[in-house]
């Protein structure tokens, strides 16, 4: 994959998500652990992990053979679709419960995309771990906050 393709793909999922994110009063109202990273941190963590996501594509496609590259574009449009829908019911939607139960889903997503990525390039997909990561903390954060503020969705 082009290094031009994989920064673009990387640019559009992360404006979709930059642009279904709200930090308005019903954000700014919900009650958070003590240990929640700050607001300002999620930039700066998201744009290096979109950055090791495009190295790690780039790498996989230069070595990876036909099958290997549908199962590479496959995994990816899988977790990008994922990634975005998950800014949609956290913050759009205004519901952290349902978000928790689709960040799984993306969490299992990250997954199959290491694992896709792993027989191709062992380098490849170390640089998805903190990818992994990430969103193991954010599902955990995900699930504090519904425990600390649900129930969601009661007018």
């Amino acid at each position: 994959m082009p290094a031009t393709v994989a920064t673009l793909s990387a640019l559009v999922v992360a404006l979709a998500g930059g642009v279904l994110t709200t930090t308005g009063p019903w954000y700014r109202a919900l009650r958070n652990p003590a240990w929640k990273p700050p607001d300002w941190a999620f930039g700066p963590v998201w744009a290096t992990i979109f950055t090791l996501c495009v190295v790690s594509a780039v790498i996989a496609w230069n070595e990876a053979d036909e099958p290997q590259r549908v199962a590479l574009l496959a995994a990816y449009a899988v977790n990008s679709v994922l990634n975005i829908a998950w800014s949609a019911l956290f913050f759009r939607a205004e519901r952290p419960d349902w978000a928790f139960f689709e960040l799984v889903l993306l969490w299992l997503s990250v997954v199959a995309l290491i694992a896709v990525t792993l027989p191709v390039s062992g380098l490849a997909a170390l640089l998805l771990a903190p990818y992994l990561a990430w969103v193991t903390v954010a599902g955990v954060l995900n699930r504090a906050i519904v425990r600390l503020n649900g129930p969601f969705g009661a007018a």
